[in-house]
């Protein structure tokens, strides 16, 4: 099977040098593009048969008109300009077809620093590894910051993050073995707990954004109070970069393991499919649903499944699992967020709220009848000042 692989590199200064040029020299064929781009669609207004270049035509005129003016072009990969223009096309596509923004301008220093190296073909790759390094084109051998499988591959991107530089490519890889006879689990996704499993397993929200945030307010007033294009500016922002770098890497930490679990010791995973995006319009929980990673969580089980040779089933979203008992299946009626104690007034049944939810999610099935909502409620009795929260 396919398998990509991102790891950091370990690169000196030398190298740090070269691949900050290879940024430079792709960011600057993008921003050349775009505006050239740009010139086309306002003569467009008043010709419509002015045609908008394509990637291979950009890539003929960079060649033609921008190389010779600029010899540094040459001292970089040829594959990184051409990429570039490449994503800029794909990325007017996309706005063309209305799926996404117009592409801005790429600034220099921006912490989406990246380009594209490309060696050899499918058949014979001529980028190697040799498990503790890998020798890019242009570059040379690059320290790895952990061991991967030795194997060739044909062109990887190389990314920068807070001053870290990471490389990704993809390898031909080993299915993994997996036990048979593994059970079917059901998960809800919320935001006090990551996911709570059917079977009663539960797993922490690390919050990592929101403990973060007293830390991350102060940086960032200290790289306003700083003055733009100094040295003390850059530094307060490599601060910044390299806290927010830390709160992705705990979302993302927690997020890989809880997939990894689900996918290897599952055969079938049971999951709401659920509309983030609609979600994030709530400004009131808005940070802490992206503070979860729900999107992230999808898109990992949806690849590890396949991985593990387990399957994935998406639970209709508007099926509601936190209001009905997962005993008698009895329909009660609404349950604000509030409420996260399950109590059925049909049969006495009390649980977690996400317990509850998750355990409807494991029995779904597609064309699963769903009862009408009853309209016995359960009564919301005031405590008493002696009764303990805990008690409540």
């Amino acid at each position: 099977m396919l398998l990509s692989f991102k790891t950091e590199l370990k690169p000196n200064n030398r190298q740090v040098t070269k691949f900050r040029q290879h940024c430079g020299v792709a960011r600057h064929a993008y921003n050349w593009a775009h505006s050239i781009i740009l010139e086309v669609l306002n003569a467009r207004e008043t010709d419509k048969t002015v045609k908008i270049p394509s990637a291979i035509d950009l890539h003929k005129r960079l060649v033609a008109e921008v190389k010779p003016l600029y010899p540094w072009y040459y001292e970089s990969s040829k594959a990184s300009p051409q990429q570039a223009l490449a994503e800029l096309r794909t990325a007017w596509d996309r706005c063309f077809k209305k799926v996404s923004k117009q592409p801005r301008f790429k600034k220099k220093g921006a912490s989406g620093d990246s380009f594209y190296l490309e060696q050899g073909t499918k058949t014979k790759p001529g980028i190697n590894n040799d498990g503790k390094r890998v020798k890019l084109p242009k570059i040379g051998w690059v320290r790895l910051h952990e061991p991967l499988p030795v194997t060739a591959f044909h062109n990887c991107v190389i990314s920068r993050k807070a001053d870290r530089w990471f490389i990704a490519f993809k390898c031909e890889v080993e299915q993994p073995v997996t036990p048979p006879n593994r059970p079917v689990v059901g998960v809800d996704i919320g935001i006090k707990e990551l996911a709570v499993c059917s079977n009663g397993q539960t797993f922490a929200n690390l919050k990592a954004y929101r403990r973060m945030s007293r830390k991350m307010k102060r940086l960032q007033r200290r790289v306003s109070k700083r003055l733009k294009g100094s040295s003390n500016r850059k530094k307060a922002s490599s601060k910044l970069a390299k806290l927010h770098l830390k709160v992705s890497n705990i979302r993302k930490d927690a997020i890989h393991k809880l997939t990894t679990y689900l996918a290897k010791n599952h055969s079938e995973v049971k999951i709401e499919d659920l509309h983030v995006k609609a979600f994030l319009k709530n400004h009131k929980l808005a940070g802490a649903i992206a503070d979860c990673g729900m999107y992230e969580f999808k898109r990992q089980v949806e690849y590890k499944t396949q991985k593990f040779s387990s399957k994935l089933t998406l639970v209709d979203r508007f099926f509601p699992s936190s209001q009905i008992c997962s005993i008698c299946c009895n329909h009660r009626h609404k349950m604000p967020l509030k409420v996260r104690v399950f109590e059925c007034p049909n049969c006495g049944n009390v649980q977690d709220r996400d317990l509850n939810a998750a355990r409807n999610i494991e029995r779904w099935f597609e064309g699963i009848f769903i009862p009408e909502r009853s309209e016995l409620a359960v009564s919301s009795t005031p405590v008493s000042t002696g009764e303990s929260r805990q008690t409540r």
